[in-house]
């Protein structure tokens, strides 16, 4: 038993007493309990013993000649070498004061001679055990210190990659959004043109409808951090679902055209036409899966868009008849995008919306930067839904997505009355306005909106220009741009501010900004701009800001519009039979022949011919042979064309 006590080695004890015997039997006790103990006679030697051989602990006599054990527990308490060491006194000394002066120099106990062996070993092990806490607690402590600087190590450089971040997306918007001002500034400008044949403006039109879809999906890539950051919002609001689809039809027709592709969008009559949820994110999904398929799909391939309602939430007979049912139940809706094109190897399914991943086919088109999915997923989940994908190499791929949704009416649509400012009203005051714009084509879009109204207009290409501009000219409004060499649009405005105050002329100073940071507009706002506009701009946006700020009145153009309800082309019901009974009794004997064998040997190509021969004599039979024929319902046609041959 004791030699397993010494193995142990439970501690360092330094025993100072002046008496042999004292040290014999303390000194035996301990190492019984397997202490390392070491013995001195003077405080002399107890204070170089402490310094030389860190003791964990000191028993302490008080009474000794030469100097006492208060004495000797002073010094080593004003000792940081030794100062930690925990001192017991044990002494015959058994007054009250006695015990309050070794605790008022430094000592943690005291034990009263005669002593109990037990007693001593106790306090010793209470002692030494509170030592052992409080040194895993410094040592704990010391770790977590060096855990916090490690954490505000990496906290500087996330914040500092995240600066990085903010501007270089700063930049990026910027240097984005500045041409796309142009590009649809000037189809605005140019719509204007009474000369342009209808083709042309459609032409126009669809420029401008791709350049205002390309800006939502540059400013959507841009919100990516704030998805991630979770502070990505819902914005349900009532829309005209058919007219969304529409859009993006004429949006993607052109291009499919290009590579010969067959594109085809197909809505169930059971999905309503006006819903409730999120149209800018839903937009965003369908661009970004429809513009891959078309991507990664070859010349001559095919594409479908397909809507429908989940089959566990379809609807009645009654409401699958009319899409313009209304319920306080929320629906499921659908959406499928598939094509023929090459397809996803299975291993990279997985990680297929992972951001930043592209596949193997992405990296070979060397297109895109991988965030179209990782923003599709994000979006689809943000409005209550899943996406998933399958796909096989070489045969295509489907990514099927599922969102929540409420029916609406059409009286929840807001439809903006279409108009367009041709002039300015009689008896106004010559308005003198501003363009400052480091960029000539920004400036010259400005002059060509402005100047055929009635505006007097002028120009400066910095902020240094259009301080000297107010001082001489005094125009009545600034559209100032906030990014400029020489004098930026923030320092322009501060000192035309100034001047301001020597003078009785006062400028409305509107800032033109390329940022999609919401925050600027405090930054902006406190430069002592009165308002602001982002880059590209809608020309009715500026009109309307002059109006409000100048009190300018127009003359107006009405235009044709829409109404709300009129794009209901993707709802059609697969037509009966007796619909093309009559309509095939007319058609000659060897034409619906020829068309029976086409359905019959499955040759698509020689049908669709057959159908494009009657299209001016039979357009309607033509139109509904063409739908057949783009479901693929050979068989449809072979029952039909059979009947008609009997």
């Amino acid at each position: 038993m004791t030699n397993n006590h010494r193995e142990e080695n439970k501690g360092n004890i330094l025993i100072v007493d002046d008496t042999p015997e004292n040290l014999q039997v303390l000194s035996a006790t301990l190492c019984d309990r397997g202490y390392k103990v070491r013995g001195v006679i003077s405080g002399q030697m107890a204070i170089r013993a402490a310094r030389s051989g860190s003791p964990d602990l000191i028993l302490l006599d008080i009474k000794m000649p030469e100097m006492d054990g208060y004495e000797v527990c002073w010094q080593l308490k004003a000792d940081p070498k030794t100062s930690e060491i925990p001192v017991i006194f044990i002494s015959a000394l058994d007054e009250v004061l006695d015990k309050l002066t070794a605790f008022q120099v430094g000592a943690v106990d005291y034990v009263t001679k005669p002593f109990h062996v037990a007693e001593v070993l106790a306090r010793i092990e209470h002692q030494l055990t509170i030592q052992r806490l409080k040194k895993q607690l410094i040592d704990r402590n010391k770790e977590l210190q060096e855990e916090i600087i490690e954490r505000k190590k990496a906290e500087e450089a996330a914040a500092a990659a995240s600066l990085a971040k903010s501007q270089f997306v700063a930049n990026m918007s910027h240097e984005l959004r500045t041409p796309l001002n142009a590009i649809l500034g000037f189809t605005q400008v140019m719509s204007r043109d009474s000369s342009l044949g209808h083709e042309n403006l459609e032409n126009l039109r669809i420029i401008n409808r791709s350049g205002q879809h390309l800006l939502e999906l540059i400013n959507d890539v841009l919100d990516l951090s704030k998805i991630e950051a979770g502070i990505i919002a819902l914005d349900e609001r009532s829309f005209d679902l058919y007219q969304l689809l529409d859009t993006l039809e004429e949006m993607f027709q052109i291009k499919a055209e290009t590579k010969k592709m067959q594109l085809r969008f197909s809505v169930e009559a059971n999905v309503p036409q006006y819903i409730k949820t999120d149209e800018k994110k839903l937009r965003v999904c369908l661009i970004n899966l429809l513009g891959n398929a078309l991507k990664f799909t070859p010349d001559g391939g095919s594409i479908w868009l397909r809507v429908s309602v989940e089959s566990n939430q379809k609807q009645s007979a009654e409401s699958e008849s009319y899409p313009n049912y209304t319920s306080l139940e929320p629906l499921l809706i659908l959406f499928e995008v598939e094509d023929t094109g090459i397809g996803i190897a299975t291993a990279e399914i997985d990680t297929l919306f992972d951001a930043f991943v592209q596949t193997q086919s992405g990296r070979k088109a060397a297109d895109g930067t991988g965030l179209g999915l990782t923003i599709t997923k994000k979006y689809v989940q943000i409005m209550g839904g899943n996406i998933r994908a399958k796909s096989v190499v070489g045969e295509g791929s489907s990514f099927k997505f599922n969102i929540r949704v409420f029916a609406a009416i059409s009286s929840e649509i807001t439809v903006a009355t279409l108009q367009r400012v041709i002039g300015l009203e009689a008896d106004q005051p010559i308005y003198r306005i501003l363009a400052v714009d480091d960029n000539p084509d920004n400036r010259l879009l400005l002059l060509k909106m402005l100047q055929p109204i009635g505006f007097e207009v002028r120009e400066a290409e910095n902020g240094y220009q259009a301080v000297e501009l107010w001082e001489s000219w005094q125009p009545h409004l600034i559209w100032l741009d906030t990014r400029m060499p020489v004098m930026d649009g923030f320092e322009a405005v501060q000192q035309i501010r100034y001047k301001e105050k020597q003078t009785q002329w006062q400028t409305v100073i509107i800032a033109l900004t390329a940022s999609t940071f919401e925050e600027r507009k405090d930054e902006i706002i406190a430069a002592g701009c009165d308002d602001f506009v982002r880059k590209p701009f809608q020309e009715q946006i500026l009109f309307d800001k002059m109006a409000c700020y100048l009190g300018v009145r127009y003359l107006y153009q009405e235009l044709p519009q829409l109404p709300v309800g009129a794009l209901r082309r993707y709802c059609v019901k697969e037509k009966p039979d007796s619909f093309f009974g009559g309509l095939l009794a007319q058609m000659p004997q060897s034409w619906l022949q020829e068309l029976y064998d086409a359905a019959n040997d499955v040759n698509e190509e020689l049908a669709i011919q057959l159908v494009d021969r009657i299209w001016e004599s039979h357009p309607i039979l033509a139109e509904a042979l063409k739908d057949l024929l783009a479901d693929y319902r050979l068989d449809k046609i072979m029952d039909l064309t059979q009947s008609s041959l009997k």
